[in-house]
């Protein structure tokens, strides 16, 4: 066993601890595969990550994300959340702007130039059509109005996930996650429009049940797709703020902004716990 850095963080929320928690072993050099699932898997949090030396020379350092149960080629509070846990243990970015992170879908880049908020750039997302059985199996089972789905697609930004986008917020709010126990679908995510004037735009939910969860709190992976298809549509003009954990009592914003051909996934970061682990 090795003495390692460890800090565990909330991401995604101006409130700490209204967000989606992070562990995060800061010297995981010399850590097999099975001892990272398994400190992951004792965490019993949705991610726990672990920062190594990058492999591409561009990199600023390299992360391995998990969950309880399999590793995670990609996934968006754990970029946030490492970053920032890099960053308080004494990391120094080549560019004093940008963080460039290598995880298993390649080099994310990571804005931190601003003072209270992170935000990377959205991975390349591929955009298929969800197929109509399997949507007739998430709207039965969820019990959700057919005149209530506006539209649907099967999203790939390294996680997949089946999204629906309802004729509101309220409609997002009403569905009961709780039904959602299959292991074998992948995860779901519904997102539907706030009325105008509200503090955030839409509200997203996402349910998980390949993780052992029903309802993730935030995710920034799912938030990064789902703006990705609103671009393709055309729907995603400027600046949106999403609200994310609204039904299981979180406090999530997500703040989405296009920029050229970059789409930038941004949050606040809150490092709680700075420690040691004997692992």
């Amino acid at each position: 066993m090795n003495s390692r850095r460890f800090i565990q963080c909330d991401v995604f929320s101006p409130l700490p601890t209204q967000g989606n928690a992070l562990a995060v072993v800061v010297d995981g050099q010399d850590l097999s595969e099975q001892q990272m699932q398994q400190f992951a898997a004792w965490t019993n949090l949705a991610e726990t990550t672990f920062l190594l030396p990058p492999v591409d020379p561009s990199a600023d350092y390299r992360v391995r994300i998990f969950t309880t149960t399999r590793e995670m080629p990609f996934a968006g509070h754990p970029t946030l959340g490492s970053c920032a846990a890099w960053l308080r243990s004494g990391g120094v970015p080549r560019n004093p702007r940008l963080v460039r992170q290598e995880c298993a879908v390649g080099i994310v880049e990571i804005d931190v130039s601003q003072a209270n908020e992170l935000a990377f750039v959205a991975p390349p997302t591929r955009i298929e059509p969800l197929d109509p059985d399997r949507l007739q199996l998430i709207v039965e089972a969820l019990e959700i109005p057919q005149d209530a789905i506006l539209r649907s697609a099967r999203l790939n930004n390294g996680p997949v996930w089946q999204v629906l986008q309802l004729a509101s917020a309220q409609a997002v709010l009403a569905v009961d996650s709780s039904r959602v126990r299959w292991p074998e679908y992948t995860p779901i995510g519904l997102i539907g429009a706030h009325p105008p004037g509200s503090e955030c735009d839409y509200e997203v939910r996402m349910f998980a049940p390949s993780s052992g969860m029903s309802e993730d709190p935030i995710t920034g992976s799912l938030n990064a797709a789902i703006a990705h298809w609103m671009r393709a549509d055309g729907r995603l003009s400027g600046p949106i703020r999403i609200a994310q954990g609204t039904a299981i009592g979180r406090h999530g914003r997500v703040s989405i902004r296009p920029d050229g051909s970059n789409i930038w996934i941004g949050g606040q970061v809150h490092v709680l716990i700075v420690g040691t682990i004997d692992l």
